[in-house]
C-alpha cells in the first residue's frame, strides 16, 4: 500500500453509471478514495452505508467520496442502487489502479480476487495525506471524517 506524503496515482475509470471519473478532475477538492473488496458483502455494505450517512459532512468540508473496487460497472450499479449511495463507485476491473495504490493482493493470498480494504485521503493538490489499512469497516468512515476536519482546519 502506498504511504502518505506523495502524489496520489492518477486514475480515470468508469463509475457505476458508466461515466468516466478522473482524479485530475477533482483538483481543488479533498478526495476520500475508499477501496472496498467486494460489492454487496456485509463489511463493504456497512462501510459504504457509513460513508453515505456522513456524505453531507464530507461535502461541507469540500470533499468528494469515491468508492473503488475490482467489481464490474454492473455489480457496482446494483450495489449503489441497493444502498442509496450518492457517491461514485468506480470499477477497476483490470486492477491497474489497484496496483498503483498497492491494494492488489498477491496471487497466493487467501482472497486474490479482491483488493485490500483501504482508504486514501487526498488533498486538493493531489497528495496523499492519510493512508488507512482498514480493520473496522463500520467505524472507519467516522475516523476519516475526523482526520479530514483536522487537516482542513490546519490548511486554513
Amino acid at each position: 500500500m502506498i504511504d502518505a506524503g506523495g502524489p496520489a496515482p492518477e486514475l480515470s475509470l468508469p463509475d457505476h453509471t458508466g461515466q468516466t471519473v478522473a482524479l485530475a478532475d477533482q483538483r481543488g477538492r479533498w478526495v476520500v478514495l475508499w477501496w472496498f473488496p467486494k460489492a454487496m458483502t456485509n463489511g463493504c455494505t456497512r462501510e459504504g452505508q457509513a460513508f453515505r450517512d456522513l456524505a453531507g459532512e464530507f461535502a461541507a468540508l469540500g470533499a468528494t467520496i469515491l468508492g473503488i473496487s475490482f467489481d464490474t460497472v454492473e455489480d457496482n450499479r446494483a450495489f449503489a442502487e441497493a444502498n442509496g449511495f450518492t457517491y461514485p463507485l468506480l470499477s477497476d476491473v483490470d486492477r491497474r489502479v489497484g496496483r498503483a495504490y498497492g491494494v492488489e493482493r498477491r496471487p497466493d493470498d487467501e482472497k486474490p480476487d479482491y483488493p485490500w480494504r483501504a482508504t486514501f485521503l487526498i488533498d486538493p493538490e493531489g497528495r496523499v495525506r492519510k493512508a488507512y489499512r482498514v480493520t473496522d469497516a463500520a467505524s472507519h468512515p467516522a475516523q476519516v471524517l475526523e482526520d479530514l476536519r483536522a487537516l482542513a482546519a490546519a490548511a486554513g
